[in-house]
């Protein structure tokens, strides 16, 4: 069983993760991370077949940061804003060096003078582990529901 404690630091990850992907400062997106980390952004379908192709891929923090480089300085593309709202975290397995875990999660896109839309919706499939700054992803694995993307995912999940 999970003692009161770690379950509210994961919480904290989860929310802390969501209000900063919101905020736009790009350059806090890959410090909820470790040195050596996964983060895949798939779809349903080629996730529960086992196939590997995914939207995004990404195998360290230094691919992560070179990719919030790229949001800020040589991606051009219509400027929006995203709101996460994220379900509670549910634990899997937990031991002194790792949590699995998973949160269900859905995305709100405003585009500047329109109204806002639900832009993606799926599940977070997490290995947490405790570091010196706190807990942070070894691997996020972010699983969307629909086949179907409007233009393409700019923005982290």
């Amino acid at each position: 069983m999970m003692d009161a404690q770690r379950y509210l630091e994961l919480s904290q990850l989860y929310v802390r993760y969501a209000q900063a992907v919101d905020s736009g400062n790009w350059d806090l997106w890959p410090e909820f991370f470790t040195e050596d980390c996964v983060y895949k952004l798939q779809p349903r379908e080629n996730h529960e077949r086992g196939f590997p192709l995914a939207t995004l891929f990404f195998e360290s923090k230094g691919m992560l940061k070179d990719r919030a480089y790229g949001i800020k300085e040589t991606l051009f593309h219509d400027p929006y804003y995203q709101r996460h709202v994220v379900g509670a975290p549910l634990v899997h397995s937990m031991s002194a060096d790792k949590i699995v875990s998973e949160a269900n999660y859905a995305v709100f896109r405003t585009k500047l003078s329109q109204t806002s839309t639900v832009f993606n919706v799926g599940r977070y499939l997490d290995e947490v582990v405790p570091t010196p700054e706190g807990l942070k992803f070894a691997s996020r694995i972010v699983v969307y529901d629909s086949e179907m993307i409007p233009n393409s995912i700019i923005y982290p999940l």
